[in-house]
């Protein structure tokens, strides 16, 4: 965020878009509201869009989404599929990706399946749309750290929480830190019986959903508590992003080793053995390191939009 915003105008702006894109209001009702002049309103739109709280983002709804996902299958040698833009009828993107990946796993579960899960915003657009499939014996587990020091959220406990709820099978937690401070401490805790178990489940599970994030400033692991300034500028400069919270460069390697060793949750080299590695994205400032993923081989299969889907025809 810049320091060039009045941090007050800024939460106006927030709250403005908030009611214009996600409340559906329009301008003169949002004016009444707030008890601001509709000019003020305009203005704070614009100012939200500067500020990088408004992204926007256009879907061709003429792009065929089965000749995409064959050309970014053969191209990857992955199993890609391209949500198409009219998917049940969902306003955005994510929540598109989300119940095409939710319909996804209903199929692709099978009895005593042991599921790894991530988390993010992604990952919660998919549970929070998981139906109630009927199959037995399987089991869940996190694939990483999921206690964070900020305000922001990262829905690590609502995912399992739905996922498992949604198989009806006991929740396995991974109550650590993402980010340890002292590797030694670190390795110290991963030794304990009860969190080994844990780690060792999520290197059994042969299905792993899991998304990317970014290294933009509004990335949610660079808003979580764990990286001060030079970390996260030097990761900006080196990474294209972080895969279950291991940053990676453009070719899929690991850009600070230190970093990585203090990291908790399944290395990366786990992700290829398994048998289905699920990534799932949406919107273009993904892309860059979804193709690192999908390069490198971290996961067979991917479930995309449109955006994405030809942002990456295009590397």
């Amino acid at each position: 965020m810049e320091n060039k915003y009045d941090e007050t105008k800024l939460k106006q702006a927030l709250t403005v878009a908030h009611l214009y894109y996600e409340e559906n209001l329009g301008q003169a009702a949002i004016a009444k509201k707030l008890e601001l002049s509709r000019p003020t309103i305009s203005r704070l739109l614009q100012l939200a869009k500067d500020a990088g709280f408004v992204k926007i983002q256009i879907e061709n709804p003429f792009v065929n989404s089965k000749d995409l996902a064959r050309i970014l299958s053969e191209k990857y040698r992955a199993t890609i599929k391209v949500v198409p833009p009219s998917y049940q009828g969902k306003t955005s993107s994510m929540d598109r990706v989300g119940a095409y990946t939710a319909d996804f796993l209903a199929n692709l579960v099978q009895p005593n399946d042991i599921i790894g899960i991530g988390w993010g915003k992604t990952i919660h657009a998919v549970t929070r749309q998981l139906g109630n499939p009927i199959v037995s014996g399987v089991q869940t587990v996190q694939l990483k750290g999921s206690f964070s020091f900020g305000h922001e959220k990262t829905y690590a406990y609502e995912s399992i929480n739905e996922l498992s709820r949604a198989f009806h099978t006991k929740t396995q937690y991974l109550p650590l830190p993402t980010i340890f401070d002292n590797e030694t401490t670190k390795n110290l805790v991963e030794q304990d019986r009860f969190i080994k178990s844990i780690l060792d489940l999520g290197k059994q599970a042969n299905i792993a959903l899991f998304t990317v994030g970014t290294v933009r400033k509004d990335a949610l692991l660079f808003n979580l508590g764990y990286l001060d300034e030079k970390q996260k500028n030097t990761l900006q400069e080196k990474s294209v992003g972080d895969i279950v919270s291991r940053f990676i460069d453009g070719k899929g390697e690991i850009v600070d080793s230190e970093l990585n060793r203090r990291t908790v949750g399944i290395d990366l080299a786990e992700l290829k053995k398994k048998e289905h590695s699920l990534v799932v994205a949406s919107g273009m400032k993904k892309g860059a390191a979804v193709h690192a993923v999908l390069q490198a081989g971290y996961a067979n299969y991917a479930i995309l939009d449109t955006s994405l889907a030809q942002n990456l025809m295009e590397r």
